[in-house]
């Protein structure tokens, strides 16, 4: 015979308030037997039920329930963006926010001006994620400051998703020890980039200077960003599946004949 679960052991399981469970067993959208004057749940009905809750083609959590993994699903917007924008004007660099194949999740916060400028040329801003997917690759966690395309510098945080690499915050336009570069650097760095020297020339000394105190602070902080970034996206994705589970137990169908 079959396990009987309280109505405690049910809600544990399934982290929804027993009053959905009552209220589930009343209407036989779950299994459930009468005993006495409570409701037991058969152990082996129950895990028949969320197998059969499973949609194909999407893989079930480790608690059995599934939830989209898709990174964009995870990502609150309207949070994350705000932590971004604040976080990069506390630090006085720009923050972007990537997935792991170096594309953009959110718009560029704060960003430089010589960014801004450059990047509105489609081969630069294909060289800025061919850099982002290189970083994206490096296989040491801990932050430290690396030349870009764009003559400044940036380091990156990544972004956990339980087990998994993510995505990464990327601070950068901070100025290196030695800027502006020099004509000549500017020359070849233009003709790197295939963009006028002109716009090179006009912006070059947009950029973010920091001391060498202030540069430490950026390190510090970046995966410190990306360390909230997974939080958020952690307790998105833990309502998503308790929101998930509380939709599946109020669509389960009624036993043919009885009415809701």
């Amino acid at each position: 015979m079959s396990e009987l679960l309280t109505a405690r052991q049910l809600q544990e399981l399934l982290n929804v308030d027993r009053t959905t469970i009552y209220r589930m067993a009343n209407s036989g959208k779950i299994p459930a037997v009468r005993v006495g004057n409570q409701w037991r749940f058969p152990r082996e009905a129950i895990e028949m039920w969320l197998a059969a809750q499973t949609p194909q083609g999407r893989s079930p959590t480790p608690s059995g329930w599934p939830v989209s993994t898709a990174l964009a699903d995870l990502l609150p917007h309207s949070c994350i963006q705000p932590v971004m924008d604040t976080f990069a004007e506390l630090l006085g660099v720009m923050l972007l926010l990537t997935d792991m194949e170096g594309r953009l999740l959110t718009r560029p916060s704060h960003p430089c001006g010589l960014y801004q400028a450059l990047s509105a040329f489609p081969q630069v801003h294909e060289r800025c994620m061919e850099q982002w997917l290189y970083m994206a690759r490096d296989p040491s966690l801990h932050p430290q400051f690396v030349v870009s395309e764009l003559g400044f510098l940036c380091a990156r945080g990544v972004v956990r998703v339980e087990s998994e690499l993510k995505a990464m915050v990327i601070a950068g336009g901070v100025a290196p020890e030695h800027w502006p570069p020099s004509p000549d650097e500017m020359a070849r760095l233009a003709q790197h980039l295939g963009v006028p020297l002109t716009v090179l020339e006009q912006h070059v000394e947009e950029v973010y200077v920091l001391a060498p105190v202030e540069k430490a602070r950026v390190l510090t902080f970046v995966q410190r960003i990306a360390d909230v970034i997974s939080h958020i996206i952690a307790e998105r994705q833990a309502v998503m599946t308790r929101l998930e589970r509380i939709r599946q137990l109020a669509t389960w169908p009624q036993p043919a004949g009885e009415q809701s």
